[in-house]
């Protein structure tokens, strides 16, 4: 059945004469663009979009991918941190990273004379909540995977069977999505996200999400409060203090280790160092789209 479907996919691509994949070094995107590679030859251009979204990591490994497999490949700066929608992070934030990048990704298809522009949806992703759909459709990006119906283990066999490094990477996500949907994104919060996720997974493990979560607190106590004299007066200002959270998500057969030994105890202590006031262990495990939890498609908040 897989096999069907990556000859059907092979025949789509050819029907285009020539494609720029929206390009991320992972598993789907990799597997979209050495194919086309394979069916278009030069007429393909593979363009990965670098913002403080993107983990350093994953920049690298995706041009070493590109580099390894003779897939051209292009990088792009793209500006959706110059955006207040993308910034206050509404529960359709990927629609606005999406629309960033399909904007950026139009006039060069157009100055290369690329017939089509393609992502790397697949059919596994068909009735989760993806807003970045929406953008694609604006632009009239194809997704060729979904088109033909391949899920993501198909993707992940099919991978393995071309050699590609990628087919048994983990899920990956910008790093943005590790925010609550409503709490404000920024170049801090995902710089001690990178970070942390990055300790952890050169401890071996493989599935990682570091969730990063705003506290607020009034603080209340008088050694903790400003005081403010004028003459004979004094008043008390009570102020907000924030902190942070991290929530980390591993795989639930990758449970055990962190917790055995001092694993978990070298977690915590690097992640403080890095700037968390907390440091906990959600033991329901990785599951993706798991701050999706807190929204129905309708946008009212599940129970």
């Amino acid at each position: 059945m897989a096999l069907s479907k990556l000859e059907r996919l092979r025949e789509l691509i050819r029907s285009y004469g020539s494609c720029l994949v929206a390009y991320s070094g992972g598993v789907d995107s990799v597997f979209l663009a050495h194919v086309a590679r394979e069916v278009l030859g030069d007429k393909l251009l593979a363009v990965i979009a670098d913002s403080p979204s993107l983990p350093r990591r994953e920049l690298e490994e995706a041009l070493s991918i590109a580099r390894r497999f003779q897939i051209p490949a292009r990088v792009v700066k793209t500006a959706e941190f110059e955006n207040p929608n993308y910034v206050a992070n509404p529960n359709n934030r990927c629609y606005f990273c999406k629309h960033e990048l399909f904007e950026e990704l139009t006039p060069i298809a157009v100055a290369g004379g690329f017939a089509v522009i393609a992502y790397g949806e697949n059919a596994s992703d068909v009735g989760d909540f993806r807003p970045g759909a929406q953008a694609a459709a604006k632009f009239q990006v194809r997704a060729p995977l979904k088109e033909v119906g391949l899920t993501k283990q198909e993707i992940r066999e099919l991978s393995a069977r071309l050699g590609l490094p990628t087919a048994d990477k983990p899920q990956m996500a910008c790093l943005s999505s590790r925010i609550p949907w409503g709490e404000p994104v920024t170049e801090e919060k995902l710089k001690m996200i990178e970070q942390a996720e990055n300790f952890i997974r050169d401890l071996g493990f493989h599935d990682v999400r570091v969730r990063h979560h705003e506290l607020h607190s009034n603080v209340k106590s008088l050694d903790r409060c400003i005081v403010k004299s004028e003459g004979n007066d004094s008043t008390i200002q009570r102020f907000n203090a924030v902190t942070s959270l991290a929530r980390i998500e591993v795989g639930i057969a990758e449970l055990p280790r962190l917790l055995a030994g001092e694993n978990f105890l070298r977690v915590g202590e690097a992640l403080k160092k890095m700037g968390y006031a907390h440091v906990t262990l959600d033991l329901h495990g990785y599951r993706q789209g798991s701050l999706n939890e807190a929204i129905s498609l309708n946008g009212r908040r599940a129970i």
